[in-house]
């Protein structure tokens, strides 16, 4: 009887061994991208709630085979997150209005633990009776945080940043940068464009902080945080 057991043990095992592994095919979210709201612009849509407060729908394509959507949405002013969940492709949040904003949401397959992000887009939340609004927090560009940068050949440093409006009323920049703080101002001038570059006097083997204020032709301004970079020798 002991025998018998030990073969049908033995058997068992050798049929288990012998059995192929299936392998479980990996399932990706489709590609998709945001609708509402639009990238750069003022929106006007939201449903007021009170004198603070707007609600807002936000909408993006669908993404095949994604069950789950995680939105975050950032404060530009005060770079604070907020972090939603939706199983569709649509999802009303309330924020606060008179802020800009930039929002990605995220595409996921709980099944198969992948995901997929949206382009980050940014938006102003219009606020109750606002006609003009401040421009987007410049982009600083480069140098990076914590960048080290070779000088050009006259001591120069390329300062590099974007900046977009939603009435596209852009006036100027100011340009702060210093050892400690970046609340020396630079340089200001006046422009138009979206995209600039200029170069700036430093010393070698030194950290700087820096930052740009964009204004615009109602007086409006908006900042970018601040930066620190270093200098070669």
């Amino acid at each position: 009887m002991k025998y018998l057991i030990y073969i049908v043990a033995f058997c068992l095992l050798a049929c288990s061994a012998d059995e192929p592994k299936v392998d479980i095919p990996e399932i990706y979210p489709g590609s998709f991208d945001l609708k509402y709201p639009e990238n750069n612009k003022a929106c006007q849509g939201g449903s007021v709630i009170n004198d603070f407060q707007s609600k807002l729908n936000l909408m993006w394509g669908s993404s095949n085979n994604s069950s789950l959507y995680k939105i975050n949405i950032k404060n530009l002013r005060d770079d604070s997150n907020l972090i939603f969940e939706s199983a569709t492709n649509t999802k009303e949040v309330t924020l606060k209005h008179g802020e800009p904003y930039a929002w990605k949401v995220t595409a996921e397959v709980p099944e198969s633990s992948s995901s997929l992000t949206s382009k980050e887009w940014r938006f102003y939340l219009a606020g109750l009776g606002e006609v003009s609004y401040a421009p987007f927090p410049p982009e600083l560009i480069s140098p990076r945080p914590s960048d080290v940068v070779d000088l050009n050949s006259n001591d120069e440093v390329l300062l590099n940043w974007s900046c977009d409006d939603p009435d596209n009323d852009i006036k100027g920049y100011r340009i702060y940068m210093d050892t400690t703080d970046a609340t020396k101002l630079i340089d200001s001038f006046d422009a138009t464009q979206n995209h600039i570059v200029i170069a700036v006097v430093a010393t070698a083997e030194t950290k700087y902080f820096w930052k740009v204020v964009a204004y615009d032709t109602q007086g409006n301004t908006a900042s970018s945080g601040i930066y620190s970079f270093s200098t070669n020798l």
